[in-house]
Order: structure tokens, then sequence, then C-alpha cells
């Protein structure tokens, strides 16, 4: 018995049109990125683990992804933005959340310039001032952790558990310790086991060793660092974190 799938008519419109669309995407200027993990949260085997993606500068047709109503109501915007965007032969739903707000800075400040107007607290006087941000001078937090050969790292509690966790985590949403903790977790005493990583939390993970390795996780997380250093009021200087608003991709 024959198989094959043939291809339709409407299948080799698609492809043709694919192909088309990636090669005029080809012509367009080009970024190289360097991810805010170095590459060392994925497995050597994988493409990032390179630590580098390529993405082209954003087009016209581009914003139209930014505005698409069911997109921003899906909270998918930024992954179409990323999936017409990354030029490299990867998978966006591959790329870690710890990287992708890398990728979606990079696309900012090469599509409208890296200045960000916002306001911020001046830690040293309690007052809300209207700054600009150089995008181009954040910088990535120093990555200090050894990976094994998967992209994961060892933890050790105290002297009855050695785990082994991931930051290779792709738009997860947690709403408990429990959920954020399975979801870091990979292994317990070398059982890799869903059950195993459940009971453990559940019966063996003392609250205050948890929360020692929660705060752990978030310290040394690779990312984009938004301490910013501002002029102050009086010519001096302070530096305080900042945020995105909605209007990030706009003027």
């Amino acid at each position: 018995m024959n198989n094959t799938t043939r291809l339709g008519n409407q299948d080799i419109v698609n492809i043709a049109k694919q192909r088309f669309e990636k090669q005029q995407r080809s012509k367009l200027p080009s970024i190289v990125v360097n991810l805010p993990s170095a590459g060392l949260i994925y497995p050597k085997t994988h493409p990032l683990a390179s630590g580098q993606i390529e993405m082209r500068y954003m087009t016209a047709y581009d914003e139209d992804i930014l505005t698409n109503l069911s997109y921003i109501r899906e909270g998918i915007v930024f992954d179409k933005l990323l999936e017409s965007l990354v030029v490299s032969d990867i998978d966006v739903n591959e790329i870690a959340d710890v990287d992708r707000e890398s990728l979606i800075l990079n696309a900012r400040i090469s599509s409208y310039g890296s200045d960000y107007p916002v306001s911020v607290t001046n830690s040293e006087t309690g007052q809300i001032v209207q700054r600009v941000v150089d995008l181009k001078k954040l910088q990535s937090k120093q990555f200090n952790l050894v990976p094994d050969d998967n992209g994961e790292f060892e933890y050790k509690v105290d002297n009855y558990a050695t785990l082994k966790f991931t930051y290779a985590i792709f738009k997860e949403q947690t709403s408990t310790i429990t959920q954020f903790l399975t979801t870091y977790i990979r292994e317990v005493n070398g059982d890799r086991s869903s059950q195993a990583i459940s009971d453990f939390i559940r019966y063996e993970f003392l609250a205050k060793d948890s929360k020692e390795f929660r705060k752990y996780l978030i310290d040394n997380a690779p990312g984009i660092d938004y301490d910013y250093e501002f002029e102050g009021e009086n010519g001096g200087t302070f530096v305080a974190p900042f945020q995105f608003g909605s209007d990030f991709f706009w003027f």
C-alpha cells in the first residue's frame, strides 16, 4: 500500500509562498543577538547552545503584529513577533523566557531606537522623575553557574538531597510555590520521575530549605540587568530599576 501523501494545489501554493517570503525577508538587514544565558541553559547539542541568535530588522508589516487584537487578547504578540523576526533556524518556542526578553529588547532598539522615556523613583529623595533610558546601555547579568551536558545545574539541599534544576523555562505560569518548584526541578537524588519530584516537594523539602533554594534560583538567574544609573535632580546620580510599559514598541 502506498502511504505517500500527495500535495494538493493549495499545499504547493502555500509552500511556494513561504519560500518566497523567507527569501524576501533574508534580504533585510539583520543583527546577531547574544543571549543573556550565553547558551549555557540548553543541552550542548541544542542550536541555542551557541549563545547567539540572528534576527532581522522589523518592517511596517511586522508592526501589524503588534496591533493585532487577537494576538493581544491571547497574550501571544511577542511570540508572533519573534516568529517573524528570528532568522536562525530555530523554533522560537524553544527559546527560554530568560533569553526572550533580550530578543524583544533588541527588536525595539533596531526598529525604533534606543531612547526610552520612563518614570522612576529617586531612591535618595523619594521623588518620581521623568528620565530617558538608553536601552543600548543595558547589560546582561553576570551568570556564573556551571551546567552539565543537558544544560542543568546542581544544588545540594543541606545534607539530605541533591537537586538538578533548569532555567530553560518556556512561558510557564506559576501561582503556587509547589508549581514554581515543579517547574524548575528536574531531578531529585538521581530520580527524574515527576512522582519522585512531587513527593520530595510535598513530604521532604523543608520550608526553610525551599526558601533558600528559590532565592538561589532568582539571585543566579541569567537575564537583563535593569538597574540603571539616572541623573538626579541636583546633578548627582542614583541607581534604580525600571519597567517597560505598554508603549515599549512605540515612540
